[in-house]
């Protein structure tokens, strides 16, 4: 059990101290080729920036985007007192509870840290799953916060963005040291720096999101240890994604955006998308889940 989690942990951090060296040295490669790397670091900090402040709305945009309505017990007192009991076991602070009006089963959490968590289910969710599977689903909800997930994904997104933006630069760049064809020095670098920009190109648009899916998956298997390990059953979690895993209708409001916060993928994608898919098979995460069981 806690093997596994300690694994997922250290399988993300690869994966993104990977892509800090990778973003490392493009920076150094511009930098090298122009005589002036000052440029890329002053980018990727306004990229960071601007991840930070996407890091403090997410909770509200993610709500907004899934049509969410909060709730109070009396609403609800079935998914409220389960969000409860899992709080109390995990020492965290009672989340803000939501539903999402929509029958596909699905449940989301968000939330920069415990004190301002935020966890959802539809009400497709709560017709079709027992108590618990519902507390199983609910408690991998928890892990993602608990976990600082969200920390996790913004560090990601401000990597993938930085390496866009410098891609860009790169390729504008390129064409004004290109412009005077006379000037042989001015076309060394204008081609340089075209390599830089295709080579980011490649980086951002096509790399960046395997990373990003990567990540994210890596994630959803944590989430699934932390669950099984707070609500000492596995198989309450493992039956929940079983029934996930047999419903085909997407979400009627789902989002590519958010679809790394929901517990399965909201989109249901085809054969190609499924390489940047931000969620594991369901059948491994079974797999995972079941033989978890055996450990406790």
């Amino acid at each position: 059990m806690y093997s596994a989690i300690a694994a997922n942990k250290r399988n993300t951090f690869i994966i993104i101290g990977l892509f800090v060296a990778l973003i490392g040295g493009l920076s150094y490669w511009w930098g090298y080729s122009t005589g002036n790397g000052s440029s890329a670091l002053w980018i990727i900090a306004f990229v960071f920036g601007y991840a930070l402040l996407q890091y403090f709305v997410a909770s509200s945009l993610a709500i907004a985007m899934s049509g969410a309505q909060q709730i109070q017990k009396s609403d609800n007192p079935r998914l409220w007192r389960t969000v409860e009991n899992l709080a109390i076991t995990q020492g965290m602070p009672m989340p803000k509870v939501y539903i999402i009006n929509d029958p596909a089963p699905n449940a989301f959490a968000t939330g920069r840290d415990p004190k301002h968590a935020v966890v959802a289910a539809t009400t497709g969710l709560l017709e079709i799953m027992d108590d618990r599977e519902l507390e199983g689903v609910m408690a991998h909800e928890l892990g993602h916060v608990k976990n600082y997930d969200i920390r996790v994904s913004t560090i990601v997104f401000g990597l993938v963005s930085a390496i866009g933006i410098l891609a860009d630069m790169a390729i504008r760049m390129s064409f004004f040291a290109g412009g005077d064809r006379r000037d042989s020095k001015d076309n060394g670098l204008g081609a340089v720096l075209l390599l830089v920009g295709l080579a980011a190109s490649i980086v951002a648009w096509l790399i960046g999101p395997i990373v990003s899916a990567a990540v994210s998956r890596q994630r959803e298997y944590l989430a699934d240890a932390s669950g099984a390990e707070t609500t000492r059953f596995p198989e309450g979690l493992a039956s929940a994604l079983e029934k996930l895993g047999q419903y085909g209708r997407p979400m009627r409001r789902a989002s590519a955006s958010m679809a790394h916060m929901y517990i399965a993928d909201p989109i249901k994608p085809g054969l190609v998308e499924r390489v940047f898919s931000t969620h594991p098979p369901i059948g491994k995460r079974i797999a995972r889940l079941r033989e978890i069981g055996h450990k406790f």
